[in-house]
């Protein structure tokens, strides 16, 4: 098993994850079955708030170009660390974002991009 994490949500509840990098700037902690946990440094909407800044960013390049379409779905790798939050993490690829786009069927035909 990797390194735990633990963070602490706005409300106080407490979420644990587990991480395989090993993290500075945080504290071990007792996770009741006497093994130890890595306290973050950050709340967990506080690690993902680059996550959501990642994914409203990618929905207006989506939405606003050319494209147009009906509907758009992001699916990103995150990985949780305890001194950098959340990071979109690297997958069998070399990166992690995969992109949907759809359009309905009465939809107009998207506007094909200008050749260079």
């Amino acid at each position: 098993m990797g390194r735990l994490l633990e963070f602490t949500t706005d409300d106080g509840a407490v979420v644990v994850v587990e991480s395989t990098e090993p993290g500075t700037g945080t504290r071990l902690v007792g996770r009741g079955d006497g093994g130890p946990a890595a306290q973050a440094s950050a709340t967990f909407e506080g690690a993902l708030d680059g996550v959501r800044a990642a994914a409203h960013s990618a929905l207006r390049v989506f939405r606003d170009g050319a494209l147009r379409p009906d509907s758009v779905q992001l699916e990103f790798g995150v990985k949780l660390t305890a001194e950098a939050g959340a990071v979109i993490a690297k997958g069998a690829a070399e990166g992690q974002l995969v992109v949907r786009l759809g359009w309905t069927s009465g939809a107009a035909e998207p506007e094909p991009a200008p050749r260079s």
